[in-house]
């Protein structure tokens, strides 16, 4: 467990009497300005505890002390879902009927974000998603209360799936985590693929949580003697597969492993001797410019974060995004209509160290561009967290899927 994670799960005893949970308040009362209230649900010390996690909690603490020149008063609460939509439906509904919290953030595991949206939608208040990947949450299951900051399926499937093909990685071989992010992004990756020209020759599901040996569905992928292995999964599922893929030398076999989720946490955690040659899509990287590389060392100087994943860019972004929004309206009527205010979230540019200038389209998803990046070699690497070289960007208007295709019902045909 990582100095970060122990801070925050020592930090909050029982607030409101829910399990694992932080709280944190900033800036100053103005006028009679209410408090706005922000609840982070994530995983805290499971297998997305490091690319969420505590650094979430942390990403939302950064975002509202940079906009302490606002003049809101904002609390902040955490608590560890445990990757279970129930527990995760359970904190939504407490924290929105009894605790006067505003806005939800981060939600990792699809189902559980699925399952939070509904009730942030019947409640009227604000969903910002960072660690949850469906597409269906700016698709079918779209709402005016929610906004999808980081990445989604379809993203990981376009920027991934189609450019190895191009490459000449024409056969693939899916290892996939049996619920619904992992039937999506496979799903999603197998349309690029086909459409690119290749072909998939087969696929493993392995159960989660609770899948740490992965010799079997590796030895499928091997005997398949396809170019491309892909693993549809992430966290500590994703870390195991790769390293036993590593083991296993599919490398030297003439295979190469996409990560279909991977996060620079992950890399970390791996070492680059198991990792190099992998391929991952991310939107963020702590090195990609002058502006992230600025990011990325104010979360080291405040909160001795080492390098941010996306998933906490896309917390710190979000939240950013939110106050500037809430302070536009005014605390009191941004309390009281949530999708008033993703409105006025989509009705203004956004602008951040972490993504650049974007926007916020109808359907909630927003857009910037895709990166995909292979895994430096040890020799390659120049210090600590440099990982990544890149190998294409995909423009933000074409990195997510046209909001035409999404049948979301707040898009104008």
């Amino acid at each position: 467990m990582n100095a970060n994670r122990r801070a925050v799960l020592a930090a909050g005893a029982a607030w409101a009497g829910l399990p694992s949970l932080a709280r944190a308040q900033t800036g100053g009362q103005t006028g009679t300005q209410p408090a706005i209230r922000l609840g982070v649900i994530t995983d805290m010390a499971g297998p997305y505890g490091d690319l969420a996690g505590p650094g979430s909690v942390q990403a939302v603490r950064q975002a509202v002390q940079e906009a302490a020149g606002l003049g809101l008063k904002v609390e902040i609460v955490a608590a560890d879902h445990q990757n279970r939509p129930d527990v995760a439906a359970n904190l939504a509904r407490q924290w929105l009927d009894r605790d006067g919290i505003d806005a939800l953030i981060d939600v990792p595991t699809s189902s559980a974000a699925l399952a939070v949206s509904g009730i942030v939608r019947e409640k009227n208040k604000v969903f910002l998603g960072s660690a949850v990947g469906t597409s269906e949450l700016t698709g079918a299951q779209c709402s005016p209360n929610t906004v999808q900051w980081t990445y989604d399926t379809w993203m990981l499937a376009n920027s991934t799936g189609g450019a190895l093909v191009k490459a000449g990685g024409d056969s693939w071989y899916f290892v996939t985590v049996d619920y619904a992010f992992g039937h999506a992004v496979e799903a999603e990756a197998t349309r690029f693929i086909q459409a690119a020209g290749g072909k998939v020759l087969g696929s493993s599901r392995f159960p989660f949580p609770g899948t740490t040996d992965f010799s079997a569905f590796l030895l499928r992928a091997q005997a398949s003697r396809a170019k491309v292995v892909a693993l549809a999964c992430g966290g500590a599922d994703m870390i195991n597969a790769v390293k036993q893929a590593a083991e296993f030398g599919l490398a030297r076999r003439g295979q190469r492993v996409a990560a279909l989720l991977m996060f620079i946490s992950d890399v970390h955690a791996l070492g680059l001797g198991a990792a190099q040659g992998s391929v991952c899509s991310e939107t963020f990287y702590w090195d990609l410019n002058d502006r992230s590389r600025a990011f990325s060392a104010r979360m080291r100087a405040s909160h001795g974060m080492g390098a941010p994943t996306m998933v906490h860019a896309g917390c710190y972004a979000a939240t950013l995004h939110y106050l500037k929004a809430v302070a536009d309206m005014g605390a009191a009527a941004a309390k009281a209509d949530g999708a008033a205010v993703v409105a006025r979230m989509k009705a203004m540019p956004t602008d951040d160290d972490a993504f650049g200038a974007g926007r916020i389209r109808a359907d909630g998803r927003k857009i910037h561009p895709a990166y995909l990046f292979e895994v430096k070699s040890p020799a390659e690497s120049r210090g600590p967290y440099d990982y990544y070289k890149l190998l294409q960007t995909t423009p933000a208007e074409q990195a997510f899927r046209p909001e035409a295709e999404g049948q979301c019902s707040l898009v104008r045909s």
